[in-house]
């Protein structure tokens, strides 16, 4: 099921929608029609692999440690949510 991130060029509201099929959004704040569909990043929750492949460690639920190495413009840890 795709969610995607929309932004209402009537408000500048920026929400997420869930659609099925051709369904089409409105803007839960103002109703408008006119939306900008986002680019958006997927996460994936997905056990950790201990530095294999340059991918960076994680401690328990915690947000991941901060490698450096893998040059993600998200910053430093990103790529373990790859």
């Amino acid at each position: 099921m795709p969610i995607h991130e929309f932004a209402c060029r009537s408000c500048g509201h920026h929400f997420e929608e869930l659609l099925f099929g051709a369904e089409r959004p409105e803007c839960p704040r103002c109703q408008g029609r006119e939306l900008d569909k986002l680019m958006s990043v997927f996460a994936v929750n997905a056990p950790a692999t201990g530095g294999a492949g340059g991918m960076c460690g994680t401690i328990g639920n915690d947000m991941p440690p901060g490698c450096g190495t893998c040059g993600d413009p998200r910053g430093p840890g990103a790529c373990s949510s790859n």
